[in-house]
């Protein structure tokens, strides 16, 4: 009997471990097929970036909130293409206000200075962390440049980003604002309404493919809010078969297509080989070709390579063979391209970054790292007859890095600086298709900044430029010789060199102040010594308007003999005056409105009646203080300003716009010229 006993406890004991482990198995099965399940559940995570722009200082100038986002898409849809399934981010805000943030960057102390202080809004700032998420629709927000007061005005960078396997046809942002006024915007339409920001999609930029994201940029005064942002899917859709990526990139085209401008995607093109009988030299004031004939260098800037985008900037709506060929098509010869040595570096070290762009507008550079895609667009601007000069714009990478006053910043030293560029040259000296190096944009910083700021004199301090300048050319001259090299000048000069060439005196009553860049005065006492290839360099100032910044010389009723006589003349128009040296404006544009229209009517004037060479800033149509070349499709020109700027760029009698390479001709349209063909004559 007990033993009997034994056996049925026994087997009720086997029953009850059985149905358990059944049990386990249902809900292990349950959990496995709901994590599986990106229909109902999806995460994602929202950031939001405040830079402080503070042209004298560089520490820690970009700080970070992040959210954890969790998307409830309520009940699942039975058949997703019969449905349309929303996705959407609700921002739960975890650390310090970021209102707060934004009032300290920008508490007086933006990029624009009371003496000086050019604060051109490069753009993106690609110090944004990536927010981990699983299957979703994510936002990412970064306020990259802030100037000005009363009030005081932030840039926003927004990115939407598609972590889920099918495409998102519509979008729509909202972003926790505050008091805040829209100045202008890009990539999207902007309302504000009760606080909040409004940002939905404009026709090129609706549909974003599967890991894909796309870019949208605005202009705010007077933020007041915390920046939390959400984002929702208009629908989601299958995607058939890779032909989307191609079809879809068509119908972007088709939609584009303004004012003759319309994209003609023809994927991947074939380059002509490298040469090496453009290379340019210097006599007195003049830019010579080999052969002894005067040149006349009429370009634009084209910034992105120094913000993170690790690539042109509004490649996340345009393509890249067609905006190219537009440049040369509309007449410009040149393209000053802003670079960062970092970037450089990571290329020398084979630590590619991955380049930020539309993979299914510009589906033929996927696969290609931000190095190989450089390469290809070296190609294409040798293909269509026009020439590069590389600005190191800034020492790291970021869109603000402009800001910062000298060459070296952290670990990126001068010794790394000057590494940078000598890689280039050698990486590059059988290709003529870069022809200048601007070693460095804007270096700046004032008198109270002491060793911190840009300097210029006979000293081998650090904060020397005119001696990093000076060494740094040689080094890269060494390496190749047929290089222009164009050297920018600083922003405060004293007045007496008996008494301050040290630049000891903190007192700015001391010193002559220019915009950054544009100090050159230094030249006059100490000039450039490169020694045995003098002829290969170039002096390189930027001139900027008023609605950049208020200086001194705009006040009243200002003219060209007073812009000469205030500005112009003393600080370097000099150089062309003595026959020292070319002179290239690196950087001068802005709005076509007044008071700045008033100023470059003027800067036009001494450009078209010296013939000076210069590169217009800029094509792109995210630089907030100028507005660019494009509208904010990256594809339709704005007319008025390009037929104002049209007028300094290099043409023969017929109308015809002249190149600067001896064989192939400027641009595909017809409308273009070698510079062999124009000497034929």
């Amino acid at each position: 009997m007990e033993n009997k006993k034994k056996s049925i406890v026994t087997i009720a004991l086997v029953m009850v471990l059985l149905v358990c482990i059944g049990l386990l198995g249902y809900f292990t099965g349950k959990e496995i097929s709901k994590s599986g399940n990106n229909k109902s559940e999806t995460a994602a995570v929202s950031k939001t970036e405040n830079a402080n722009n503070d042209s004298s200082s560089n520490d820690s100038n970009v700080e970070q909130v992040t959210s954890q986002t969790e998307n409830e898409a309520g009940t699942e849809a039975a058949d997703n293409s019969e449905a349309a399934e929303e996705i959407t981010e609700k921002s739960e805000a975890v650390t310090e206000n970021a209102a707060e943030k934004v009032a300290a960057a920008n508490d007086g102390n933006g990029n624009t200075d009371k003496d000086s202080g050019k604060k051109d809004s490069d753009k993106k700032n690609s110090d944004s962390k990536d927010g981990k998420s699983s299957k979703g629709l994510s936002i990412k927000v970064s306020a990259d440049n802030s100037w000005g007061d009363n009030p005081v005005y932030n840039q926003l960078a927004i990115i939407i980003s598609n972590d889920t396997e099918k495409v998102v046809e519509g979008w729509t942002a909202k972003i926790d604002v505050g008091d805040a006024t829209i100045d202008s915007g890009w990539s999207g339409n902007y309302s504000i309404e009760k606080g909040v920001l409004t940002v939905t999609n404009v026709d090129y930029n609706g549909t974003i493919g599967p890991g894909q994201s796309v870019d949208a940029g605005v202009i705010l005064g007077g933020i007041t809010g915390k920046l939390t942002a959400s984002v929702v899917a208009g629908k989601l859709t299958e995607v058939a078969d890779s032909s989307y990526y191609q079809n879809n990139n068509q119908n972007n085209n088709q939609n584009n297509g303004n004012n003759g401008n319309q994209q003609v995607n023809t994927g991947m093109l074939e380059v002509p080989k490298a040469t090496t009988n453009d290379w340019l030299h210097t006599d007195g004031r003049k830019i010579l070709d080999a052969n002894g004939n005067e040149v006349w260098l009429t370009g634009c800037n084209w910034f992105g390579y120094n913000t993170g985008t690790n690539t042109f900037d509004g490649l996340w709506a345009s393509d890249l063979n067609t905006s190219i060929k537009g440049i040369a098509d509309h007449g410009f010869n040149i393209v000053r391209i802003p670079i960062s040595a970092e970037l450089l570096l990571q290329w020398k070290e084979g630590k590619a970054p991955t380049a930020n762009f539309n993979n299914a507008t510009n589906f033929y550079l996927v696969g290609m790292d931000s190095l190989e895609i450089f390469d290809y667009v070296v190609g294409q601007f040798r293909a269509n007859g026009l020439k590069i000069m590389i600005d190191i714009h800034s020492a790291k990478t970021d869109a603000a890095g402009h800001n910062y006053n000298v060459w070296y910043n952290g670990d990126i030293t001068t010794e790394k600086f000057q590494e940078s560029l000598c890689w280039l040259a050698e990486r590059y000296k059988n290709d003529d298709t870069i022809l200048i190096l601007d070693l460095k944009n804007e270096p700046h910083g004032k008198p109270d900044e002491g060793d911190k700021a840009a300097i210029w004199n006979d000293s081998k301090a650090q904060n020397n430029w005119k001696y990093a300048a000076e060494e740094t050319a040689k080094k890269v001259l060494k390496i190749n010789p047929n290089l222009l090299v164009a050297v920018e000048g600083i922003e405060i000069y004293p007045m007496d060199l008996k008494t301050n060439s040290d630049y000891s005196s903190k007192d700015k009553t001391e010193y002559y102040f220019n915009w950054w860049g544009g100090n050159l005065r230094g030249v006059a006492d100490y000039p450039i010594d490169l020694g045995k290839n003098q002829d290969q360099l170039i002096y390189s100032p930027h001139d900027y308007g008023p609605t950049v910044y208020q200086q001194p010389w705009f006040s009243g009723d200002y003219d060209y003999d007073s812009l000469m006589k205030d500005c112009w003349h003393d600080n370097w128009f000099y150089i062309y005056e003595q026959n020292l040296a070319p002179l290239l404006i690196g950087e001068w544009g802005g709005y076509m409105s007044k008071p700045n229209i008033t100023w470059m009517t003027y800067m036009r004037e001494l450009i078209s009646k010296y013939r000076l060479n210069h590169t217009f800033w800029c094509y792109n149509a995210n630089s907030g203080d100028t507005g660019g070349l494009v509208k904010d499709d990256f594809t339709t020109w704005d007319e008025e300003k390009y037929n104002f700027v049209k007028e300094v760029l290099w043409q023969n009698k017929s109308g015809k716009f002249i190149g600067l390479d001896h064989d192939i001709p400027l641009g595909t349209a017809g409308n273009g010229i070698s510079l062999g063909d124009y000497y034929k004559k």
